[in-house]
């Protein structure tokens, strides 16, 4: 008899463990999800995105500055010349080889995020450095016409951020592009 009783406890025991192991468990995935969900994105950035942007008021030359997702993007409409500098660029010469064509879509339309791949500056508007495009006035690194890093620190060249041509005026940045075939069937 006290042979059964002593099977009795430990099955007992064990449903103990397991129920208080269960309750710690779930107790301890309820006290981290607020640390989890914390590192989900805020409401206002999801807000942000895509950001839709009419295009028609810049001039040939000229650069703007917008917010998405609260990054600065530069939109510059490039001029012939500067078109022409970005592509006749040596890939050799580049520190992140990258053809023009790669990083637009429209030649005469750069969109890049601004933000400097050294150390996270935002390169100047109006100082262009050695190669037509951006110094980043922090630390010295040199970006061309289109975006690419020539001279100094930063190891990158300017992201490109996702993109897509709603029309010959409007752009919607956030928007991956969408393949030609699609677009030829739609629009």
């Amino acid at each position: 008899m006290a042979h059964t009783t002593d099977n009795a406890n430990v099955t007992r025991r064990d449903f103990i463990y397991v129920a208080s192991a269960s309750a710690a468990a779930v107790g301890g995935i309820v006290a981290l999800w607020p640390f989890i969900d914390q590192m989900n994105p805020a409401a206002d950035t999801l807000a942000l995105k895509e950001v839709e942007f009419d295009l028609s008021p810049i001039v040939p030359g000229q650069i703007v500055t917008i917010e998405w997702q609260k990054k600065p993007v530069f939109i510059r409409r490039r001029t012939p010349e500067e078109i022409k500098e970005a592509e006749d660029a040596p890939l050799a010469d580049l520190k992140d080889p990258q053809t023009d064509d790669a990083r637009v879509q429209k030649p005469e339309w750069l969109i890049l995020v601004a933000t400097c791949t050294h150390l996270g500056c935002v390169p100047s508007n109006q100082l262009k450095g050695d190669f037509g495009g951006w110094l980043c006035p922090c630390h010295g690194s040199h970006y061309d016409t289109s975006g690419r890093i020539r001279k100094g620190p930063a190891p990158k060249n300017l992201a490109v951020p996702p993109y897509q041509f709603l029309s010959d005026t409007k752009v919607l940045i956030g928007a991956a592009p969408k393949p030609a075939a699609a677009t030829a069937e739609h629009g």
